[in-house]
């Protein structure tokens, strides 16, 4: 709890770019809960790494994925905005935590074998205790709550298991987070592959829209969408293609699926489409209107980095220092 909120971390890796599910599924969330909670929203990029990525390219990201935060409406004078290798607190905890978690928990974890599939040349420590760093993360700064998706949920769990246990040994050191799932868009799926997550780094270039596309590649992209030959818009399982057009345009234009379904009432899905592609189209074109601003303002970024890097730090050290101490660590002579 801080000045009375209660306390929200998230974050995102500064690996690939932005897409829509990124912005749907997440970000837009963050800016309706930024006003209900006080905010922590981290660029993960000490999670980047576990995958071998070229340094200079690293920092450009990084730097992108921080102005996006801000050009997608988040306040960074409301919300703690930072790179989390800027905040030594996370490495530390997380080894602390690396000593509080078993094998068993981690050989579980199912992004681990995901990934390993993918980097099967690269299968490091850090990748095997990736859900640790993340635990340290939300732990950190006594989140109440972490915006999750699905695909996300077990690591969730595994955050609270390690909160409780470490509680259960030294009292009441950590909150113990609860989850939040948006109602729509949580989960935006492939364009290509609707059983698939729209990802950052699908290898088919017509799977994913991404934040800084422009607006004849979206409506390109949503013309060549996977859909079905059942030609009604409804939204079902036994439709994957269509129920994820629904949920884009519901999460772009806030209207229920079943509005959408009346909508669109014998409507084909050419037209359909259209109207996803100019929906998101619309969502987007602020943002990029936005992010073009800050880029070019480097004074202005520069000092919300360094800003939010010594208050995420503060809170962060409040935290360590009281799990230093408890684990037994001599205190520093001051």
């Amino acid at each position: 709890m801080i000045d009375d909120k209660k306390v929200l971390f998230s974050g995102m890796q500064a690996t690939g770019t932005l897409t829509i599910g990124n912005y749907l599924g997440a970000l837009k969330n963050w800016l309706t809960l930024s006003e209900e909670y006080e905010c922590f929203y981290s660029v993960v990029d000490l999670h980047s790494i576990t995958v071998r990525q070229d340094p200079a390219e690293l920092r450009k990201r990084a730097r992108a994925l921080l102005t996006l935060y801000i050009a997608a409406g988040l306040d960074p004078k409301k919300n703690c905005i930072y790179y989390q290798s800027h905040v030594s607190a996370h490495a530390e905890l997380a080894w602390i935590l690396n000593c509080f978690t078993y094998m068993g928990e981690l050989n579980r974890m199912t992004q681990f074998k995901d990934k390993s599939a993918k980097h099967a040349d690269n299968i490091n420590a850090g990748l095997f205790t990736y859900p640790v760093l993340m635990a340290a993360d939300i732990l950190l700064y006594q989140a109440d709550v972490v915006p999750v998706g699905i695909d996300q949920m077990q690591h969730l769990e595994l955050t609270r298991d390690v909160a409780q246990r470490f509680n259960a040994i030294y009292g009441d050191v950590f909150t113990v987070p609860e989850p939040y799932i948006g109602k729509v868009g949580a989960k935006i799926m492939s364009l290509q592959d609707p059983a698939k997550k729209m990802s950052k780094s699908d290898e088919n270039p017509n799977a994913s829209v991404y934040l800084m596309d422009d607006p004849d590649t979206i409506m390109r992209k949503f013309k060549r969408a996977v859909t079905d030959s059942e030609a009604c818009v409804r939204y079902c399982d036994e439709q994957p293609g269509i129920r994820n057009l629904i949920d884009i345009y519901s999460a772009s234009t806030g209207k229920k699926p079943e509005e959408v379904e009346r909508e669109f009432e014998g409507k084909g899905y050419g037209d359909f489409k259209l109207a996803v592609g100019e929906a998101v189209v619309d969502v987007l074109r602020p943002v990029q209107e936005r992010f073009a601003e800050l880029e070019k303002d480097k004074a202005y970024i520069d000092s919300i980095i360094k800003e939010n890097a010594e208050k995420a730090g503060y809170y962060a050290q409040k935290t360590l220092r009281k799990v230093q101490k408890k684990v037994g660590f001599p205190e520093k002579i001051r």
